[in-house]
């Protein structure tokens, strides 16, 4: 469980900073927001979620009527990852970086 909601993770090109509820544990947390910064003060969000959890997730809005019942899921910045937990997730977004890029534009980014 997290002392605080800031879980920070330092890269070699980037810090990412998790912000996780009370009740999550690093090692296993399957839903969480990211705020991935560079040294010159650039910004991207992120929220990251596992299969497991968007399905619990649109099970419960179909109870709730929220998203036409659960019928669809819609987050402008998610990334879906295969396994729970911050190791998991840092590798992601290192790979996104690595693969589109310091001015990705898959992640959106905070404007100043």
């Amino acid at each position: 469980m997290a002392d605080h909601p800031f879980h920070v993770v330092e890269t070699a090109r980037f810090t990412i900073t998790y912000i996780l509820g009370l009740d999550d544990d690093p090692l296993t947390v399957e839903n969480t927001d990211a705020l991935v910064e560079t040294p010159d003060g650039t910004r991207w969000s992120a929220t990251l979620l596992t299969h497991r959890e968007i399905a619990r997730v649109m099970d419960r809005w179909a109870t709730t009527g929220e998203c036409a019942d659960g019928s669809y899921f819609q987050v402008k910045d998610l990334v879906i990852v295969r396994e729970p937990g911050v190791d998991s997730m840092t590798r992601a977004l290192v790979d996104i970086f690595e693969e589109y890029g310091m001015d990705t534009e898959v992640l959106p980014r905070f404007r100043d």
